[in-house]
């Protein structure tokens, strides 16, 4: 037996139904945007995270690829893999720098940029189609106070919780 155990309690049955059916919505949620922006713009989520991440540079600014990694909190080899796809379509260029031109700039090209206005405006229209809309005042200002509070409560663990962090044991997701 791990000793944190004994410290863990389990969820009542009906905290187990709302984690479940949060995490259903959650996932349904995801599934939609994502469609929209297959389906309407033909990019995948993760495109359009690129997109948006250097469409917000300022312009005219390259980012390099570590600059980039950090901000979308990926590994250097996925953005590395999604850049060449994404140079292929012709949305970003890569640019040389430094004496040893081994520093890499990655910058939008017009198609790029075009891309992410877009994107922004479809992605938006869905955002408030399948999740704003649907939504109180109240409901939601209570989700994004409950979702400042968890990410000032997860955030400074490095994305371990309290409990994970100092040894104890995370439940299931």
């Amino acid at each position: 037996m791990i000793p944190a155990m004994a410290e863990t309690h389990t969820l009542e049955p009906e905290e187990w139904e709302f984690w479940d059916t949060w995490m259903r919505a959650q996932r349904l949620l995801a599934r939609e945007l994502d469609r929209g922006l297959q389906r309407d713009c033909g990019i995948s989520k993760a495109e359009f995270s690129v997109l948006v991440t250097l469409w917000q540079a300022p312009l005219g600014r390259e980012m390099r690829v570590g600059e980039l990694s950090e901000s979308l909190d990926w590994e250097k080899s996925r953005v590395s893999h999604l850049l060449t796809r994404m140079e292929n379509r012709g949305f970003v260029e890569r640019t040389q720098s430094g004496a040893d031109g081994r520093r890499t700039g990655i910058g939008l090209t017009v198609k790029g940029r075009q891309a992410a206005q877009n994107a922004i405006l479809v992605h938006a229209g869905n955002v408030r189609r399948y999740f704003l809309d649907s939504l109180t005042p109240e409901q939601a200002a209570a989700i994004r106070t409950w979702s400042e509070q968890m990410i000032d409560h997860i955030e400074p663990y490095g994305g371990e919780g309290p409990a994970t962090s100092q040894g104890g044991v995370a439940g299931p997701s």
